[in-house]
């Protein structure tokens, strides 16, 4: 350990410039204005995972963005370790609410990270992880002491529902055989109390529109004798959920499977402080389903959430329009047994019953992605804890993540290989927010931790 970390120490202010240049980037995958930023992401880690020693590193070209894939073999009988991520970014939208701009990354203190934090869209989702991997790679190289193969597959549109790497994957099964695939694009509980996420909930996404008339109208004219698309989309949504949090479609928790008393004991005991989690959110109360812990409603129950609602006249000043058109997006995240694709179908059934005939509602499915539950006494789950156990001085605790990563599933079909959630953000750091951050901490932990797991899987997957 002690050789990892006096490289690390060495050659920290390179590793910390390198990921400022990455960061730079707007790699911001939904919007096709960035597409030619989009793959000088991609080249720029072809060129740095070359540099940090990889045998190999190229672009794999798909009918969106390219595919980063690259590996070290250094013994054909050793272990090997298929890392992922993604270098795309969310969009940085609402410019105007970043406290600094969101691809020119600065390093600020703050009370979480009192030693300073990087703020740039995609500091902590996915680029600082993902480029904390590949200096944890370079690490073991240049000091001669890499224990496993390694490959890497690090993909640019997993924020707009990797639609191109299922594809990818069936044609290029055999060059991705490996034994574990290790992730890092989650959180740890906090940065005394480190954890590896064994579960993740599945999502459905989709889109809704709700027509009127034929045009914008006149509100003074036609106001009170033509239905208002906004008032009636807004009506819709909210009668999908009672006043104890359920949601209200039928057979939407036909199948989600309860925890035990013993499960749910487990994760009373993960610290949490509310009043602490209030002043972070700048909330006076938290809300959601009746009878389960604010712990419990972020990670083991699905939930159903409106992501952006639209229609009518935003712009500067009064237009008294009715108008024509409203539109909503709307995220289901699932958990075990939920099926995203059935799910997506109950909504769609009875978003279409609920609408009154005055109206037209149509219902457009983006992207989903099942649930998936890692087992904690997996050879690559147990390297992970001893990895942190080692870096961090405390046995990690395993915890139920509240996001998506829906390849993690399509790994499983595909590949058959289990993955490791092994992150090393918070969920405070803001990701898909203004001023998304991630503490240099975490990225210089994070560093040290990964050369670890290599060296405890290759122990355990003997």
């Amino acid at each position: 350990m002690q050789h990892y970390q006096q490289y690390i120490e060495a050659n920290k202010e390179r590793f910390l410039q390198e990921l400022f240049d990455f960061l730079r980037i707007p790699s911001v995958s939904t919007d096709p204005k960035f597409k030619a930023d989009v793959r000088r992401a991609a080249e720029f880690l072809r060129d740095k995972l070359l540099e940090a020693g990889a045998d190999k590193a190229q672009l794999f070209e798909t009918a969106g963005h390219p595919i980063v894939y690259a590996e070290k073999i250094v013994d054909p009988q050793a272990p090997t370790v298929l890392v992922y991520g993604h270098y795309d970014v969310q969009p940085a939208d609402p410019y105007e609410l970043w406290q600094t701009p969101p691809f020119e990354p600065v390093v600020k203190k703050t009370d979480i990270h009192p030693n300073g934090a990087i703020f740039a869209r995609g500091a902590c989702d996915d680029k600082g992880q993902v480029y904390l991997q590949l200096k944890a790679f370079e690490t073991m190289v240049k000091t001669h002491d890499l224990p496993c193969n390694v490959k890497f597959m690090i993909e640019g549109e997993e924020e707009c529902g990797s639609g191109n790497l299922e594809p990818f994957l069936h044609e290029y099964k055999n060059m991705l055989k490996a034994d574990v695939i290790l992730i890092s694009d989650t959180s740890i509980i906090s940065n005394d109390t480190p954890s590896i996420e064994c579960g993740l909930r599945g999502l459905s996404y989709l889109e809704v529109t709700v027509t009127g008339p034929k045009r914008d109208l006149h509100s003074g004219v036609y106001g009170g004798a033509v239905a208002n698309p906004i008032n009636v989309l807004c009506e819709m949504i909210a009668s999908l959920k009672d006043a104890k949090g359920r949601i209200t479609i039928p057979g939407f928790y036909d199948k989600v499977q309860e925890l035990s008393p013993e499960e749910r004991a487990l994760m009373a005991q993960i610290p949490f402080d509310e009043e602490a989690y209030k002043k972070d959110l700048g909330v006076e109360a938290l809300f959601g389903e009746e009878g389960y812990t604010t712990i419990e409603r972020a990670s083991i129950r699905p939930t159903l959430d409106v992501n952006g609602i639209w229609g009518g006249y935003t712009g500067e000043g009064a237009k008294t329009v009715l108008p024509s058109k409203a539109h909503a997006k709307i995220s289901m995240r699932l958990v075990p047994d939920q099926d995203p694709d059935e799910i997506t179908q109950l909504f769609t059934k009875h978003f279409l019953s609920i609408a009154p005939p005055y109206v037209k509602v149509e219902v457009h499915p983006h992207h989903g992605g099942k649930p998936v539950v890692t087992p904690i006494d997996s050879p690559g789950f147990q390297a992970a804890s001893r990895a942190f156990e080692q870096a961090w001085g405390k046995k990690p605790i395993p915890t139920r993540g509240g996001g998506s990563i829906p390849i993690v599933a399509l790994f499983e079909e595909v590949l058959g290989l289990k993955s490791v959630l092994m992150g090393f953000g918070l969920d405070s750091d803001a990701i898909h927010s203004p001023n998304e951050h991630f503490g240099l901490f975490n990225f210089y932990k994070g560093i040290e931790t990964v050369p670890l797991f290599y060296q405890h899987f290759k122990e355990l997957a003997k």
